[in-house]
């Protein structure tokens, strides 16, 4: 098998699979737009072991139970307020562990950065096949 074509079919699969994790990123940030429960939560400093930037979210689930949700590495960049901030959290019913932060950035900052990716591979198929 030539190695060119070889490049040209991993790069369309890859292509392929960042573009469905894209959809599938894009549709639950829909269903949590439409379905989701809405809380509001205050932002907690880590510990001083973790050498992560920002915050946690601590916010009450449907039942009154307080949960704390790691936003990632990103929250900073998608507006995640400093300590002792409120901001707005949105959950499944039904699984309260899965909360995102209720932000538009927050929320499709995965679908952008699978399709981005996606981009590039197919880019890179593209050129491959040139």
């Amino acid at each position: 098998m030539d190695a060119a074509l070889a490049l040209l079919a991993l790069c369309t699969g890859c292509g392929l699979g960042f573009l469905l994790l894209a959809v599938r990123a894009g549709v639950t940030a829909l269903r949590l737009w439409a379905r989701g429960l809405r809380a509001m939560g205050t932002v907690m400093a880590r510990a001083a072991a973790d050498p992560r930037r920002g915050g946690l979210v601590a916010f009450p689930d449907h039942l009154g139970q307080v949960l704390v949700m790691d936003p990632g590495g990103y929250a900073p960049l998608c507006g995640l307020p400093e300590v002792g901030g409120r901001v707005p959290v949105v959950y499944p019913r039904e699984r309260p562990q899965a909360a995102r932060l209720w932000t538009v950035a927050h929320l499709l900052a995965p679908s952008f950065g699978w399709f981005l990716s996606a981009t590039v591979a197919f880019g890179t198929a593209v050129v491959v096949s040139a």
